[in-house]
């Protein structure tokens, strides 16, 4: 079956655009998260609680893409048409154009697409840090294992990263990956610093951002970096299967993604030409609806201002590190970012006797 291309315009495509939640600031975005009148939620870092009026916008396009669609019009030209139009909203919060965004599964999902996409092999050198997250600690460990690629560590102290034994490190690597918010020690990262020692040494940058959006400004350009990873389920408070992948348009060309479909080229005819754009990462028919609730959360977020998020982040971070033995918290006792660290005898019971 040939698809049809997407629609030049999404204005004539209703189920893309169910009404907007209507929060415009942080008392409204707190009264429309239903859990906070049950409990005191802090564990964002991980997924976040989303909004009724968000949910709302994610069920009604998926109710409308699966019943009204399907008896009135096209649900592939509808569902291509949701994908550009999410694109067109999500790349300016990162930073970047629409042609070098694409939208993906996870966070995890984006990390190991870029770096099966690389093609690395024996000879060649990966440089990351001790901070980082098992989805990108685990495709690294494939290719140390399956592909006879080195894979060096950069120790830190404290969410530290000292910036002379990272660019030491990095001197003739082909590939630096690391985080841009450490997600065990809420500390900030050098980032520009970091992808500059990088990018001198020739190495390709690949920013794990999930932390950063819906926290503080994210900027792939700005950090000169070649590529990012973000999902909107954590501190965007969108829903699961929300990923995106940011890559610079001048590193497209060093990525020919190892998994591919017709989402993936530029006409879906059984002949393969990639498109010259960060989509050639897409493949098939994805959770749609979950990247519609993405384009609302960026649209929230943009709406109350991420630096009035950051700012109120920042502010309930010193009040929670205030009411806490100093000596338990792990993290930096000004907090950079909404995440905050504390060192208990038994995580597991803690978390237990907090739950109940």
């Amino acid at each position: 079956m040939e698809l049809p291309d997407p629609p030049a315009s999404v204005a004539d495509q209703p189920p893309f655009a169910p009404a907007e939640t209507g929060i415009d600031s942080l008392e409204a975005l707190r009264a429309s998260i239903p859990i906070t009148d049950r409990v005191a939620y802090f564990n964002t870092g991980a997924t976040g609680p989303t909004p009724e009026p968000l949910l709302g916008v994610v069920d009604e396009w998926n109710r409308a893409h699966k019943t009204d669609v399907l008896a009135d019009g096209d649900a592939y030209a509808v569902g291509f048409a949701a994908y550009e139009a999410v694109r067109e909203r999500v790349a300016p919060f990162v930073g970047v154009d629409p042609a070098e965004l694409a939208l993906t599964e996870s966070t995890a999902d984006g990390l190991s697409a870029v770096v099966a996409a690389l093609d690395l092999g024996p000879g060649d050198t990966v440089v990351t840090t001790d901070l980082e997250h098992p989805a990108a600690d685990v495709p690294l460990a494939r290719l140390r294992e399956e592909h006879g690629v080195e894979v060096r560590r950069v120790e830190t102290t404290g969410g530290r990263i000292d910036t002379d034994a990272w660019a030491e490190a990095v001197a003739d690597a082909e590939l630096a990956v690391y985080s841009s918010l450490a997600w065990t020690y809420g500390t900030r990262l050098p980032v520009a610093e970091m992808t500059a020692a990088a990018n001198e040494a020739g190495a390709f940058t690949l920013v794990d951002a999930v932390q950063g959006p819906g926290q503080r400004a994210v900027d792939l350009h700005e950090w000169g970096a070649d590529a990012l990873v973000g999902s909107g389920h954590k501190w965007l408070l969108g829903v699961w299967g929300s990923g995106f992948l940011a890559v610079a348009r001048d590193a497209l060309s060093q990525l020919q993604p190892a998994q591919v479909a017709y989402r993936s080229v530029t006409e879906p005819n059984g002949a393969f030409e990639r498109k010259p754009a960060a989509a050639r990462f897409e493949r098939g028919t994805t959770a749609v609806g979950a990247h519609v609730g993405l384009a609302e959360s960026v649209r929230v977020f943009d709406r109350l201002g991420i630096e009035t998020v950051r700012e109120e982040l920042l502010r309930l971070a010193d009040r929670l590190v205030a009411q806490l033995p100093a000596e338990r918290v792990v993290s930096p006792s000004e907090p950079e970012t909404g995440l905050v660290t504390v060192d208990v005898p038994d995580p597991e019971a803690t978390v237990e006797r907090l739950r109940e």
